[in-house]
């Protein structure tokens, strides 16, 4: 499910002074977060389980579980890991601060404090991490709002515009045969490719983003398509061969076991890439829809050997499928 772009953002504030509690929450609203309240830490872990917010405000001290150890099992819980966590600290106390900068908390707001200095640590903090979350660490590249960000600029601005989505044909061979670690360095490789393929095709600019795992998606003029798709097909193809052992990369193949313990073959890796044009003959005023066609003529590359470029021709594009081989 696509996230609502319009929600405002939920801010968790757990803190047993009521009128601090409700003094936060009134400033948040009527600087357009919604707010919900919490005496407690525990009281808080029940409510996060009924909702997801963005970030949280916790006191230091309450009774039943305090803040410090409210804090530590949100990061002890991968479903909750990533939630930043304002602590509030009494003034003077400069060991909170550390114990709570300790226990895994982003940032801290020291009482009594002001409506300005509320507002910028949770407006700072809620940036960091949206940003933290939007770039892949992997490869550094941007993620999916980023990329739909993109093409609706491509939008507005009136020019045309095609999506490219690629993805690493045969990838789960990669890691069932030479680990997780193995499998990072092909899409590292693939992330270098794209990026190298993007620099030659010049100006306008074309864009590059990461999806997740060996999925990336670019975003350019119709005409960059074709030299952009030779490009990295042909370098990454040329990279990925350095990367297999030896006796793999020379025989063509690697060998697996099944389940069952039947040795099967997979043949080297190669690229699939689909393309939705946008243009004079058809416009795509939808971000989303331009990915999801971008990614429909994916599959239709799969179906093809080697690597393979499958653009949308039921658009208008007269620009016909693009084969490349070693």
């Amino acid at each position: 499910m696509e996230p609502d772009v319009d929600r405002k953002d939920v801010i968790l504030v757990v803190d047993d002074d009521a009128d601090i509690a409700r003094f936060v929450e009134f400033n948040l609203r009527l600087h357009g977060f919604d707010v919900v309240l919490a005496a407690d830490g525990q009281e808080a872990l029940e409510l996060i389980e009924r909702q997801r917010p963005d970030l949280a405000v916790v006191d230091l001290m309450m009774p039943r579980v305090d803040g410090l150890e409210l804090t530590r099992r949100l990061r002890a819980d991968p479903m909750t890991a990533a939630l930043p966590v304002i602590m509030l600290t009494a003034k003077g106390m400069t060991q909170d601060k550390v114990n709570g900068l300790s226990a895994g908390a982003d940032d801290y707001l020291v009482k009594p404090f002001d409506t300005l200095e509320l507002l910028a640590r949770v407006t700072s903090t809620l940036r960091r991490n949206k940003e933290f979350r939007e770039v892949s660490p992997l490869t550094g590249l941007p993620g999916n709002s980023r990329i739909r960000q993109e093409i609706a600029d491509r939008v507005r601005g009136g020019a045309d515009y095609a999506v490219g989505y690629i993805d690493i044909d045969r990838f789960k061979s990669v890691n069932d045969r030479y680990g997780f670690s193995r499998g990072d360095d092909f899409i590292s490789a693939l992330a270098r490719s794209l990026h190298r393929a993007v620099v030659s095709v010049a100006l306008p600019p074309a864009f590059l983003g990461h999806v997740g795992g060996d999925d990336f998606v670019f975003v350019c003029t119709p005409e960059q398509v074709l030299p952009l798709t030779s490009r990295v097909s042909a370098d990454f193809e040329k990279a990925a061969d350095a990367l297999y052992d030896h006796t793999d990369r020379e025989r063509g193949y690697v060998e697996l076991k099944d389940r069952r313990g039947n040795i099967r073959r997979a043949a080297l890796v190669t690229l699939s890439i689909g393309v939705s044009i946008s243009d004079a003959d058809k416009r795509l005023t939808d971000p989303l829809d331009a990915m999801t066609i971008a990614s429909e003529m994916k599959t239709v590359a799969k179906s093809q050997p080697g690597s393979y470029v499958a653009v949308d021709r039921r658009r208008g594009v007269a620009d016909p499928n693009h084969r490349f081989v070693k």
